[in-house]
């Protein structure tokens, strides 16, 4: 099971620290990835982690500006998000996955808005 958390409304140019805590598998030998949905658009994949902490990479849009972190210890992944623009607007996801994320995922909604 993966549940994030630490969403919300935030100004243009804010800052927010997405979590999602794993149980039920054996989470330091997964390989882990964040996606989004923007309303009325399809997912995106945002950022990827190797199951030892290195980042295997970002999105172009989130480049410089999101930075991809885990806690194996924790069983907990995190994206530390800043300069947040109101095209992050979106629910995020953690996944094993790269292009799909668990069936029934509650993901955890983020407002970029002024």
């Amino acid at each position: 099971q993966l549940v994030e958390s630490g969403g919300g409304v935030v100004r243009p140019g804010g800052s927010l620290r997405l979590s999602c805590a794993a149980s039920g598998f054996d989470f330091k030998y997964y390989r882990m990835n964040w996606l989004r949905q923007a309303p009325g658009k399809g997912l995106e994949w945002v950022s990827g982690i190797s199951n030892e902490g290195g980042v295997i990479g970002y999105a172009d849009s989130v480049k410089g500006r999101f930075t991809s972190s885990r806690d194996n210890a924790k069983n907990t992944l995190y994206l530390q998000m800043s300069n947040l623009k109101p095209e992050d607007t979106a629910v995020y996801y953690c996944s094993k996955w790269a292009n799909s994320i668990p069936e029934g995922a509650a993901g955890t909604q983020v407002i970029v808005s002024s």
